[in-house]
């Protein structure tokens, strides 16, 4: 099974995050902006980069936009655009499309006019959105600093059944378990001889490229 694409609309603080992080983790990207400038300096970064009015069906048709699995729309305070960019993105065909809101009227109509998801940027930073998007098995993601991040990972065939010592999970990824959620309980600093079983939720903390070889796993 290949990997995801993605397309990302609207190039401010939010978008460009979300651009770079994905095409950092390898996935094929397409970023959109009316804006030359920003499309110029992301054209350096992702795989592609178009200057583009997504308020314009025939815009979106030229850019076969149906073809992307992803299609994230985080254009910056024109409600307008966005809501009409939603719209469009829907009717050519589009399979998911994930949308900015700025506020909660925003996220009324959002929702009513068909996006898949909606998130609020001041809430979810880019980089946890991308995280909840390309791994079902990531509950989330909290941004320590530009290196080191906290994950929740719920545990899949991989980690079940096996303790923390047979999975050596910080001398195989340089990272560190520092809790196990089991239902409703919480084991905080769990032993080396405690049992993961499907469903557990791990809480785990380490370097950014450490932990994406952990959440590969997770998949």
């Amino acid at each position: 099974m290949g990997k995801n694409t993605f397309v990302v609309i609207g190039l401010g603080r939010f978008g460009k995050s979300m651009a770079v992080t994905l095409h950092e983790m390898g996935y094929e990207v397409l970023a959109i902006d009316k804006n030359p400038a920003l499309v110029q300096e992301m054209a350096q970064i992702v795989t592609h980069a178009v200057e583009a009015d997504t308020t314009e069906e025939n815009v979106l048709k030229a850019l076969g936009i149906w073809n992307f699995d992803i299609v994230i729309v985080a254009i910056g305070n024109d409600i307008q655009a966005s809501i009409m960019t939603t719209l469009l993105l829907k009717e050519v065909g589009c399979k998911k499309v994930v949308v900015k809101a700025i506020n909660e009227l925003h996220w009324k109509v959002l929702d009513k006019i068909g996006a898949d998801r909606v998130v609020f940027p001041e809430r979810d930073m880019g980089v946890r959105v991308v995280h909840s998007l390309i791994s079902p098995n990531i509950l989330d993601y909290i941004e320590l600093s530009n290196d080191y991040s906290i994950i929740e990972i719920i545990a899949n065939d991989f980690f079940s059944g096996k303790t923390l010592q047979e999975l050596d999970i910080r001398k195989r990824f340089g990272c560190n378990v520092m809790a196990i959620k089991k239902g409703s309980s919480f084991n905080i600093a769990p032993s080396a001889t405690d049992v993961i079983h499907q469903g557990d939720v791990l809480v785990v903390i380490g370097h950014n490229t450490d932990l994406l070889k952990l959440q590969a796993k997770a998949e």
